[in-house]
């Protein structure tokens, strides 16, 4: 597996792993010791950057993850989150609130050191100066490494990196979801910040196995979702055809051209494809060689450019909670 290197020095596997949903998000998934299996067949096939929250599940994500990792834990970098009041509503970034989600999430994960942590959601109850220096004092008591941010806006990025450096931004960024290019990666290079996107096969969609006709079962956060109603689905197809077009044209697979796709973007973008089977981290894995020329980029986007996708990504109160 190829490295990339994110802000601040910050080496990691040129594709990572999400971990949200072996416990949330896509309704019941394997027995444990299956997930556990298969973290540790990610990290024997070079994936060294581990993403979990504390929100997913809650908690029991980050307790699979620790256990998982915990043979290896000097071989790979664990990311985390904070800022979800959970058991309540909303957002919680106070500084007595991360120190706590931080000693929490330690247990958890059975380390002495969160390798990377980012605010999940930016609270506009507090200065994100105030969450910076929160993070800056974990670093610099020695249980937080490197500081993130996920879906902030760019002058909120700017104002938290004038007090602790930002190692690494994450946002939703696919063929299907491109906002990110407009602000913030021009700011991510300027700043020095990598970039990390998640769900970077649109929630399963580019990979081709969602149609139209699938129906999705109970707890799948897809059903909700305006982008994934059936409509919608039959009219995102188009998105799907371009990449299976270009796919077969290099003996590879929608998913590989999407990842593909995404680490062609620039040298300092790490995307974390989640999965449940051995076979589809073999497959997302597999993406990390599949060299895009810039004539198949400018294909590619010539050709996206095209599509009218349809449907908002969250619902209406979930898009509330972005910084976007």
């Amino acid at each position: 597996m190829r490295k990339r290197i994110l802000g601040n020095g910050l080496e990691v596997s040129a594709i990572g792993f999400g971990a949200m949903g072996m416990s949330s998000g896509y309704g019941p998934g394997a027995e444990r010791a299956d997930h556990v299996a298969l973290l540790r067949a990610a990290v024997e096939r070079g994936v060294t950057l581990f993403d979990t929250a504390e929100v997913y599940g809650p908690y029991v994500n980050e307790e699979l993850v620790g256990e998982a990792l915990e043979p290896v834990r000097d071989d790979v970098v664990i990311a985390t989150k904070f800022g979800f009041n959970i058991g309540g509503e909303g957002v919680d970034s106070r500084p007595e609130h991360i120190r706590e989600v931080a000693d929490a999430s330690l247990r958890r994960l059975r380390t002495d050191r969160i390798d990377l942590f980012y605010q999940h959601r930016v609270d506009p109850a507090v200065p994100i100066e105030e969450v910076a220096g929160a993070v800056r004092e974990l670093i610099e008591a020695g249980k937080v490494q490197h500081f993130g941010l996920s879906e902030a806006a760019a002058a909120t990025v700017r104002r938290a990196h004038a007090v602790q450096p930002v190692t690494a931004l994450q946002y939703e960024y696919s063929l299907w979801w491109r906002r990110p290019e407009a602000e913030i990666l021009p700011l991510a290079e300027e700043l020095g910040i990598g970039f990390v996107p998640f769900s970077p096969l649109g929630r399963g969609f580019l990979t081709g196995a969602i149609t139209a006709g699938t129906t999705f079962g109970e707890g799948d956060m897809r059903a909700s979702l305006p982008r994934f109603d059936a409509e919608a689905r039959q009219a995102n197809q188009a998105v799907v055809d371009l990449l299976r077009r270009k796919a077969d044209s290099k003996g590879a697979t929608p998913a590989q051209i999407a990842l593909a796709w995404l680490l062609a973007q620039r040298p300092w973008i790490v995307p974390i494809p989640g999965t449940r089977r051995l076979a589809r981290l073999e497959e997302n894995l597999a993406g990390a060689a599949v060299d895009l020329t810039d004539d198949d980029r400018h294909e590619l986007d010539t050709a996206a450019a095209k599509i009218d996708i349809r449907g908002d990504r969250y619902s209406e109160q979930a898009e509330r909670l972005t910084n976007l």
